[in-house]
């Protein structure tokens, strides 16, 4: 009794099992493009499962290795892609290639592909078996036995290893051209001259400059020697270029009146014009007038300007 309520119960779960798997109205197969090549032929095995609600059912496909059995190979497979109808949009179908082949002649069956369908519970589907047949190369056996022929000669020129190195050429002018850059720097640098850095001499101040060119216009004695046109020479050439380096006025160009009314904007006070004016206006009398001042007047002449240098002096810092 108790057997028979096993036997009972169990049936009743497979059709129940069934009816749900029927409901979804799930389908599995398999198929091959040609159940008969040659050897080393490729086909193509295709494995599809068919359903409607792709929300509520969760598919495994099956797990293919490299071989279904010894006989038969798997070169390839691809992934699992998913194709749909026109005229039933709400069907869906999954599919997954495999490209096989096989190196042994004869009748070679391929087991069922298990899918397992995760609905309510976890159903496994099973693809009808298939056989492939595979054929070896027919053979004339009333021909002659023929000789092996010998491998073909193709002509391989320069231009053929240019295509298929194309890489290695463009890497080699590449390299040449950083080659023929870097030698042509290193040309030009040997050619440019070294920078010369020129230090430039501390600047003396003007007033430093005319004091030590009227010390030694003194230790000439000229005018006692009777040189009273080049003494007043050197001496007013002494200021100009002390007034053109201080004030920025061109004395050496002007005359005395020109340079007395330069000063006219220069704040100097007027006892300073006034010795300026007497050297100016003695070296005057002694270059145009021929005039032979006393030696009283020669030494004035020097202590005047001495005194117009010391009196309009700027002190300035000589530069490191």
């Amino acid at each position: 009794m108790f057997v028979r309520r096993f036997i009972f119960y169990l049936f009743l779960l497979l059709i129940t099992s069934a009816c749900r798997i029927s409901a979804q109205e799930i389908k599995v197969s398999a198929s091959i493009d040609s159940n008969s090549i040659v050897i080393g032929q490729q086909t193509r095995l295709r494995l599809k499962l068919q359903f409607n609600d792709p929300k509520k059912v969760k598919v495994i496909f099956p797990e293919v290795q490299d071989t279904i059995r010894k006989e038969v190979e798997v070169i390839a497979q691809s992934k699992v892609d998913t194709l749909t109808s026109d005229k039933s949009p709400f069907k869906f179908t999954l599919y997954q290639d495999l490209l096989i082949t096989s190196f042994d002649s004869g009748y070679w069956a391929i087991p069922p592909f298990k899918f397992n369908v995760h609905l309510n519970d976890t159903n496994s589907l099973y693809t009808e078996p298939l056989l492939l047949q595979v054929s070896t190369v027919a053979v004339d056996t009333t021909q002659a036995i023929k000789e092996i022929k010998a491998p073909y000669q193709v002509d391989y020129t320069w231009i053929d290893w240019l295509k298929d190195n194309m890489y290695v050429v463009y890497g080699g002018l590449i390299l040449i051209v950083l080659i023929v850059i870097i030698i042509l720097l290193i040309r030009y640098l040997r050619k440019v001259p070294p920078k010369v850095i020129v230090v430039e001499a501390p600047k003396i101040p003007a007033h430093i400059i005319a004091l030590e060119k009227i010390e030694k216009l003194k230790s000439e004695k000229l005018w006692q020697e009777g040189k009273l046109k080049l003494y007043h020479s050197k001496l007013t050439g002494i200021l100009r270029e002390y007034i053109e380096n201080r004030f920025k006025i061109p004395a050496m160009e002007q005359t005395t009146d020109e340079i007395l009314f330069g000063f006219r904007n220069v704040a100097i006070d007027n006892e300073s014009i006034g010795k300026l004016k007497q050297v100016l206006l003695l070296a005057d009398l002694v270059k145009f007038a021929k005039e032979h001042p006393l030696p009283n007047e020669n030494e004035l002449s020097m202590s005047n300007a001495v005194d117009f240098i010391n009196g309009t002096k700027k002190e300035e810092e000589i530069k490191k």
